[in-house]
């Protein structure tokens, strides 16, 4: 594939999250044209192909299109990797949804794939260029709260089940609180202080049926196929220790989401599941906690930012943030922290990102 002046994107997978992408990638010009769309429910792909001026496709005939240059991979966790699979083999850039995939064997297969076809690969989550991300990360790295010490994350709820019309997909492999959650709060840690060396964890499944709370099939029974409850101690290359604790089983908290500590102060990590917030610094001395808020223009929902970054720099030839090789990180960490055979002697990380 030569180098274009801009890449024809096109989206596979048009259920709920679809909405903000294609809404974000209409709008963004540049070196990215939003020009398909394709969902197994061709009635879906219809009505948001409707909405925005789209071509509406089926998924096989999206993936063969030769005038699609990147495909962004919206399905289900389970159907990640074959479709980021069959898009590569179609010739196509590749930008899929959190996680990268269920396993960490699959995802090494498709970031394989992409390096073996020179072609781009690169997922979710995107949350980490936005406001509230960023400004932690000026401040630690402008040495403000000196040497990170470590800190802990907490990715804590009773589950989706009170809210969502569909919740069985957060209890079946691929899902649960480690994979669901997890890969905002690891994509920020490693944002902030760099790569994961080892995981220390210990899981719990507190029970193996769930009940849907709300919408058509309310009251109906899920079976629970993933471990609820994760806690673990991340040790960063760096040196610094972080606990983190991912649950579908805490009924309330008031932990923030993340805590980092420095020799010279401390910060409050913004809920990484979104693109802004107000961020907390305190200092020796200080009393009180200052804060400083992201703004309005980077704390809306930018999702999709990652796909525009990473069409213009496939276009420029440049590095982009929200890559493959992040994503591949991430999801190591995450399998170690959601295997219990982990609590006994660790795991040393493989693959190290950058």
């Amino acid at each position: 594939m030569g180098m274009r002046e801009s890449l024809a994107v096109g989206v596979v997978g048009c259920g709920a999250i679809s909405a903000v992408y294609l809404a974000n990638l209409a709008q963004s010009g540049g070196a990215l044209r939003l020009v398909a769309c394709a969902d197994v429910d061709l009635c879906k792909a219809e009505a948001s192909a409707a909405r925005f001026g789209i071509r509406a496709e089926r998924v096989e005939e999206l993936i063969a299109d030769p005038t699609i240059d990147l495909v962004v991979n919206l399905t289900p966790p389970l159907a990640h990797a074959e479709l980021s699979m069959a898009a590569l083999a179609a010739g196509k850039h590749v930008y899929s949804e959190k996680p990268l995939a269920a396993t960490l064997s699959d995802a090494e297969r498709v970031v394989q794939a992409a390096r073996s076809r020179g072609l781009h690969l690169g997922g979710a989550p995107d949350t980490f260029m936005g406001g509230g991300i960023s400004i932690c990360a000026r401040i630690i790295g402008e040495g403000a709260i000196g040497e990170i010490v470590g800190g802990y994350a907490n990715a804590l709820s009773p589950g989706p089940e009170g809210w969502h019309p569909n919740p069985s997909i957060f209890y079946a492999r691929g899902g649960g609180p480690v994979l669901d959650r997890g890969p905002y709060f690891i994509t920020a840690l490693v944002t902030l202080l760099g790569p994961v060396a080892g995981v220390f964890g210990a899981t719990r499944m507190m029970t193996t049926r769930r009940v849907v709370g709300s919408g058509p099939d309310a009251g109906k029974p899920i079976a629970v196929e993933v471990q609820t409850h994760a806690a673990g101690t991340l040790r960063f290359v760096s040196g610094a220790a972080v606990n983190a604790t991912m649950s579908f089983d805490v009924q309330a908290t008031r932990a923030p989401p993340i805590e980092i500590w420095g020799t010279e102060g401390t910060i409050i990590v913004p809920d990484p599941v979104y693109f802004g917030g107000t961020v907390l610094c305190r200092r020796p001395g200080q009393k009180e906690w200052e804060e400083v808020s992201a703004g309005p223009r980077w704390s809306a929902n930018l999702r999709g930012m990652g796909v525009i970054d990473m069409a213009e720099s496939i276009v420029r030839g440049l590095p982009y943030q929200a890559s493959g090789e992040l994503c591949l990180h991430v999801l190591e960490v995450l399998e170690c922290l959601a295997d219990p055979s982990t609590s006994a002697a660790g795991h040393h990380i493989v693959h190290l990102y950058p």
